[in-house]
């Protein structure tokens, strides 16, 4: 199973509906990280992320999948499966 990770916030529903697909899917470990509460890690978000300052932003191993909308996008286009297989 790829390495999911998610930049997040404490509330957040769009993260919280990001993170059950992702459940959904099989992903078991999610590594969260809580930009609420570490400035350094949003400023780590925005670059990893081309400048995303939104949440949820989330990388799936190296390939930056944006956010909530995105994920279900490319589930909705067969390409999550494949995604997080790898």
């Amino acid at each position: 199973m790829a390495k999911v990770v998610m930049y997040a916030t404490a509330v957040c529903p769009y993260c919280v509906r990001a993170e059950q697909l992702l459940k959904r899917k099989g992903v078991t470990d999610i590594e969260k990280i809580r930009v609420d509460l570490d400035p350094d890690r949003r400023a780590e978000m925005m670059a990893r992320s081309n400048g995303g300052r939104s949440v949820p932003q989330i990388f799936i191993d190296d390939f930056h999948v944006g956010g909530c909308d995105d994920l279900h996008e490319l589930d909705h286009q067969g390409k999550l499966d494949p995604l997080l297989k790898a």
